[in-house]
């Protein structure tokens, strides 16, 4: 084993950026290129990553350290003789600073002409495509040279565009989720001073590579359609980009939360990961007060929007109170983020459903059985949890139903986490057993009782909610014949189960008494068609009737 020095990076044309998270301790094992502190300056923040893999054996920075290139972060421990540093992967960098007169010409002054001038995007280093996450202004503000317009973000880092002449904004080219790159149009300006700079003079010249984004401490699927929704950022905040790392924000993202509600704990105010997962479990646990589901969902009345969107008449405004007594109670929060979810994923997903009944006489004798024998263990096993393992029987026998859309392609995964609903007094929630397949009938029946109670406490957390592949939404255990589920986005398909009841069944000679459980399949018809739902009710039911055939 060896011991290196990792140092900060060329950063490009920085001098003493602070450090603003420590993002590893002693005793990690890292990554090459995996992030291990953040700086800012004035106008970016940066993720400075590991030249090596190894284990982390002293942290030779602190919280408010000034850094610069060459300055040590920490000692790290290698295997074998690699203790001359292989080239250091360069930190996505971002600063709009002016790149030094012997780099790059001087600009020269130009007079401004009397018609519109072009705002383009100046060279940003080695970027492509990165994101705007923030609009600084609107059409109609007068900017001054230099002054930032837009917020771009990548990977490892984000950077403030800066407007390359001074006037008053006639029209914007870009907008909240645009990708960009060197030249694009930004923003067309009028009355310009006399003298603008040429965009190359006003560039921000970060000496960077991209480097691939850091994990999150926590996994962080995307949340699922009744957890957090996305939220959408306004295009002028009046408090600016919220105070955290580029790698914060994409956790953020990914859970939908509004980071401009987060309060953080970090230094200066700045809002880490540890502050993200707390808000989502405020929120979840109905604590938190005031979640803005989005800018337009928060615009929108929970009971139906304006309608124009769609290009219908508008909804409906009545005054109920005209007709009689009435009591006004604000839905709860989980209701208010489920339902905005549920719209989209209703009007968005072309969605049909199979209805079929099952057999499960002999199976509901077994549970019951099973839960006499082991009546001691404290482990009730339930109907839901053979369902869970019928249905992963059948998502293998036809994975176009364990598939996502990712634009024209399909995702099929090779992982069967099985979402079940569960109903709380907040509202509907969707705890996820991971791994369904390499559990046996008792563990899932425990992690769902477990999950469960989380559920109804309001404790879930995002992990335990994220992630599903497949959900079954049951009524069971209230009634109902048949019901058409909402598909939890991105997923393809659900499954309804009510409440199973002894009907009559012909056998070829009498009727018999046979238990019958009511299926239906909600599937999006655009990955999948009526003959493979057909045959994967099919095939569902035939389990449930013998279901030995799991093992097959």
């Amino acid at each position: 084993m060896a011991i290196i020095e990792v140092t900060v990076p060329d950063i490009g044309d920085f001098d003493e950026v602070t450090v603003i998270e420590l993002m590893v301790k002693p005793g990690d094992t890292v990554r090459a290129e995996q992030s291990l502190i953040t700086v800012e300056s004035d106008k970016a923040s940066m993720e400075i990553p590991s030249s090596h893999a190894g284990v982390v054996k002293e942290i030779k920075t602190a919280l408010g350290d000034k850094v610069k290139k060459g300055s040590l972060v920490l000692m790290l421990e290698v295997a074998g003789e690699a203790a001359a540093p292989a080239p250091a992967p360069v930190a996505a960098t971002a600063a709009p600073v002016a790149a030094p007169a012997a780099e790059t010409p001087a600009a020269a002054p130009a007079v401004a002409a009397s018609g519109p001038v072009e705002v383009r995007v100046p060279d940003i280093g080695d970027f492509k495509d990165v994101t705007v996450i923030e609009v600084m202004v609107k059409v109609g503000d007068t900017v001054k040279l230099e002054q930032s317009l837009i917020t771009v973000e990548s990977d490892k880092a984000s950077m403030e565009i800066p407007s390359s002449a001074a006037g008053v904004i006639k029209e914007l080219k870009v907008k909240l989720g645009d990708k960009v790159n060197i030249g694009d149009l930004l923003a067309m300006l009028e009355g310009a001073a006399t003298t603008a700079v040429a965009p190359a003079a006003a560039a921000p010249t970060p000496a960077s590579v991209p480097a691939p984004a850091a994990s999150a401490p926590v996994a962080t699927a995307p949340a699922t359609a009744l957890a957090t929704p996305a939220h959408t950022p306004t295009a002028t905040p009046a408090l600016g980009l919220p105070h955290a790392s580029p790698s914060v924000r994409k956790f953020a993202r990914e859970l939908g939360v509004p980071l401009a509600e987060v309060k953080g704990s970090g230094l200066k105010g700045r809002i880490t990961d540890a502050d993200v997962q707390s808000f989502t479990r405020s929120v979840m646990s109905g604590a938190v007060q005031t979640l803005a589901i989005s800018a337009q969902q928060a615009a929108k009345p929970a009971g139906g929007g304006g309608g124009s969107e769609l290009g219908l008449i508008p909804w409906p405004k009545v005054d109920f109170a005209k007709f009689g007594p009435i009591e006004r109670k604000e839905m709860s929060r989980i209701k208010k983020i489920s339902g905005a979810n549920l719209l989209r994923n209703a009007i968005m997903i072309p969605a049909v459903t199979n209805h079929d009944d099952c057999d499960i006489t002999d199976l509901e004798a077994f549970r019951v059985s099973t839960n006499k024998e082991n009546e001691k263990s404290g482990v009730k096993v339930t109907m839901l949890a053979f369902l869970i393992k019928a249905c992963v029987a059948a998502l293998k026998k036809y994975p176009e139903f364990n598939s996502s859309l990712d634009g024209d392609a399909l995702i099929y995964k090779q992982y069967f986490h099985m979402g079940f609903a569960a109903d709380t007094p907040n509202g509907l929630m969707v705890p996820v057993i991971k791994d369904a397949d390499k559990k046996g009938i008792f563990q899932i029946s425990t992690e769902m009782s477990e999950l469960a109670k989380k559920a109804r406490d309001g404790k879930l957390s995002p992990a335990e909610m994220s992630g599903a592949s497949f959900t079954i939404s049951s009524l069971g255990g209230i009634g109902g014949r048949y019901f058409t589920p909402i598909i939890n986005a991105p997923e393809v398909a659900i499954l309804g189960v009510c409440k199973s009841t002894m009907e009559p069944v012909w056998d070829g000679k009498a009727f018999q008494p046979r238990l019958m459980l009511p299926l239906s399949l909600t599937w999006d018809h655009r990955v999948i068609d009526g003959a493979a739902a057909a045959r994967f009710n099919v095939y569902l039911g035939q389990i449930l009737g013998d279901f030995r055939r799991v093992l097959l």
